[in-house]
């Protein structure tokens, strides 16, 4: 089955400064899957690309360093892990906490996999 692309050309960027993770997700996934624009299909992908400024200034709360968990599991008996978002912070850097931010954030179906290309995170 092959994913259905409305031409697109319109570009957003959020400014982070200040704002927490999940204001900077929630206004990037409702922009990448088009819903601020009057054409919204929500079998098809109308959002323009997105990118995500001053990503190192955005604000985190100290207790959500290490009560945020993020699960990864590999198949096997017993190979169910978890990391903190201090530990994805020091490994991977806040882009990557942003982008399993937005990612959470936008339907699980087919789309999501090509909307997420559309995502550019800057810091």
């Amino acid at each position: 089955m092959k994913t259905t692309v409305q031409p697109t050309t319109k570009a957003t960027t959020i400014d982070a400064t200040g704002m927490t993770i999940g204001r900077v997700a929630s206004e990037a996934a409702k922009c990448l899957m088009g819903k601020d624009e009057p054409t919204y299909e929500r079998h098809m992908i109308t959002g323009g690309t997105v990118t995500i400024a001053n990503a190192a200034k955005i604000k985190i709360d100290p207790r959500k360093l290490e009560t945020v968990k993020y699960a990864q599991y590999s198949g096997y008996p017993g190979g169910l892990r978890y990391e903190t978002l201090a530990q994805v912070l020091a490994k991977k850097g806040i882009e990557e906490v942003l982008r399993r931010a937005v990612y959470g954030m936008l339907p699980g179906n087919k789309l999501r996999s090509e909307i997420m290309k559309k995502l550019a995170v800057t810091e």
